[in-house]
């Protein structure tokens, strides 16, 4: 992944965040920073995810199939945070 790509990846993850805790039903015990950061690790790891599967053109530019995937890996990650938050 390169520089520009990791910014975007920043950058798309903090709107991955908001996106992931809709997709999520009920209530999730996790802050807005949180979230946000969970959203960037999904955005980062939905990257690599969707250049691993060959996913994506490779011309950086927006696809949908790669935000697609990152937004469900950043749902889990919300999920899965908030699970673990509900458990301490």
């Amino acid at each position: 992944m390169s520089i520009e790509g990791l910014l975007s990846a920043v950058v798309v993850g903090l709107v991955l965040g908001a996106l992931g805790r809709l997709v999520v039903p009920g209530r999730q015990p996790i802050g807005c920073l949180l979230t946000i950061v969970v959203g960037i690790l999904a955005a980062i790891l939905g990257g690599v995810v969707a250049d691993a599967a060959g996913i994506g053109g490779g011309d950086g530019g927006f696809d949908w199939a790669v935000f697609g995937i990152q937004v469900l890996v950043a749902a889990v990650g919300v999920a899965v945070v908030g699970g673990l938050a509900r458990r301490s």
